[in-house]
This record gives structure tokens, sequence and C-alpha cells, in this order.
């Protein structure tokens, strides 16, 4: 792997706090969407945890993950002379405000959503692309999924690392406790991996809904955590076009072509997203003229594996042809 393929292309803020500890839940995000959209001040309001229907922490928390996940969005997350903006119906959302995001309305939305409660692993699928590529708001997933040589981790060589990492990007971070990392390092394992020692069906727990993607389990020994490198049964390759496409704009939007090994291994990459090895990118990468009418193109000449882009492509149509 290139050296390059593991340094972000802009600096990045890093952050280990505003969970409150909790992987988000089955319900949490739609929760979120939902009181936005009736409500822009819902998480300034103190009537948050009536309607939300959870204690204050987990307000917050749910707040935290609809903004991580990046469904919906506020005033704090633009440039200062852009902090109102003409929302939906003339709305104007001022800074601590909130509103859907695009890709928050089409999932979530009662009548016309994609997937409002989060009854197709597909729709987890890019909530884990949406976190995972999170780089300043979720930084220790962003690392684990980016960064992170190897597919075996322990804790506390996770935290360690992660923070080494964190410290390189922006030296004048303020210090963070090992108290405070550590809970963030639990989180993330509890984001994705189910105890080894449960019987419990993951529906009735309390479980992220992130752990059915299986990416992550715990070793027999109980002596760490190994990511589950390889062929992804729910993953459909709308999903992975969709990816490819979000990739290529934020990273290469300038270039025609890529190469297998940046899809597979550069940071916010597909294939290191979503741990796919290279038998199975390459199935994906296969069947993705046909998929996108054209748009994009895969090429193995004299054993320069290529991916041609031919044209930008509308993201959404990718999910609205999933969906159906």
């Amino acid at each position: 792997m290139r050296n390059a393929h593991t340094i972000p292309l802009h600096p990045i803020t890093p952050s280990f706090s505003g969970h409150q500890t909790f992987p988000f839940r089955y319900t949490w995000l739609k929760k979120g969407v939902d009181a936005v959209t009736e409500n822009p001040n819902i998480f300034l309001s103190e009537n948050a945890s009536v309607t939300l229907g959870v204690g204050k922490n987990m307000v917050d928390a749910i707040r935290h993950w609809c903004k991580v996940s990046r469904l919906i969005e506020d005033g704090t997350a633009q440039p200062k002379q852009l902090t109102m903006r003409l929302g939906e119906k003339g709305a104007v959302y001022r800074r601590g405000q909130f509103a859907p995001t695009d890709l928050g309305k089409s999932i979530f939305d009662d009548q016309k959503g994609f997937d409002p409660y989060l009854d197709d692993p597909a729709t987890l699928w890019l909530i884990h692309w949406q976190i995972a590529t999170n780089t300043n708001q979720a930084t220790a997933w962003y690392w684990a999924f980016n960064i992170l040589r190897g597919n075996q981790f322990t804790p506390h060589t996770f935290a360690r690392e992660v923070y080494k990492w964190a410290l390189r990007q922006k030296q004048s971070m303020r210090p963070i406790s090992d108290n405070t990392l550590q809970r963030d390092v639990n989180c993330f394992i509890r984001t994705y991996c189910q105890s080894r020692h449960s019987d419990t069906v993951i529906e009735e727990t309390f479980d992220c809904p992130l752990v059915e993607l299986n990416l992550i389990v715990e070793l027999p020994d109980s002596s760490g955590y190994e990511f589950q490198r390889g062929d992804k049964d729910t993953l459909p390759p709308e999903m992975v076009a969709w990816a490819l496409e979000t990739f290529w704009k934020s990273r290469f939007s300038r270039r025609d072509s890529l190469s297998f090994s940046d899809l597979m291994y550069a940071p916010s990459s597909p294939g290191r997203i979503f741990r796919l090895d290279e038998d199975t990118m390459t199935t994906y990468l296969e069947n993705l003229e046909q998929l996108t009418d054209g748009a994009f193109h895969y090429d193995e000449t004299s054993g320069l594996k290529q991916v041609y882009r031919h044209r930008d492509s509308d993201q959404m149509e990718f999910l609205e042809r999933y969906y159906g």
C-alpha cells in the first residue's frame, strides 16, 4: 500500500466524543430526521426528551449520529457567511438549527422514503459508508476503516495508534483524556461487533444495526477483534456504484480513470470502507458498465486494471434503481 494512501487530502479536526457512549439504535436515525423536519429547533428545545422519547444523553446521541451519518445538517457546518440558508417552503435555517439533508429525506420520509425503518441491509451499508468516511466527526471510525493496517486489533493498541495519528494530523489538538479515548474506542467496537457470548437475536437487543453487516468479530480467545474482509452478500452493486461515484468526486474529480489499487486501498475507497477482497471488487467492477449505462468501464489490458469514467453520474439514480 502506498504511503500516499494513508494521508487525508485536507487538514482535519479530530473528534472523539459526542455519542455519549451510545452506538445508534434502530429507531434513532429516523427519530432525528423526523424531528428536525417538524421542528428545526428540536435539539435546542427543553422538550426534546419528550418528543424523541429518550433521556437527555440519548437526545445528544441521536443528534450526534444523525450528523455523523450526514442525514441532518446545521448552520455550524457552513462557512460563517453561509450560516443562513433558504430551506423548503421559504424557511430560513440559522446556526444551531437543523434540517434533513437530501439523503436523510430520501431514506426516511414516511411517504416516499427508500427505507424509513431500516428493513433493508443495503441501507445499513449506505449509513456505514457515511460514518466511516466522516473524518472529523467520527475520527476513530474513519481511522479504523481507512488508516489502520492489518485486520486485527486490540482496544488498547487501537486507542494508542488512533491518538498518535490524530496528533500528526493536527498538532494543536486539545489533549484527550485516556478515559474519553477509551470510551470512544469501545463505542466504535459496539457499533459493529456483537459479543460472541450473546445468544440473543440481534433485533431483540440494543445492538447497533451495523452489527448486521458482520464487519468485525471478536477473536475466539477474546484477545482482540478482527475485520471480516471478503464477499458481502447483502451489499448490492448499486451501493458500490453509489460509493464509487462519491469517492471519485471527492478525491479524484479531475481524473477520468482510476487504478484498481486506488479503488481497493485509498482512504475512503469502496474496497476499504466495505472491506472487500480483490476478487469481490473485481466482480463488482465487471458489472459497472451495464449497471451505470456506460458511465463507468472496467478494463484489464496487459495486466493493468483500470476503471474509466466517461461522464458524471447522478448518484441518486443508483439508489432509485436499487430501491425501485
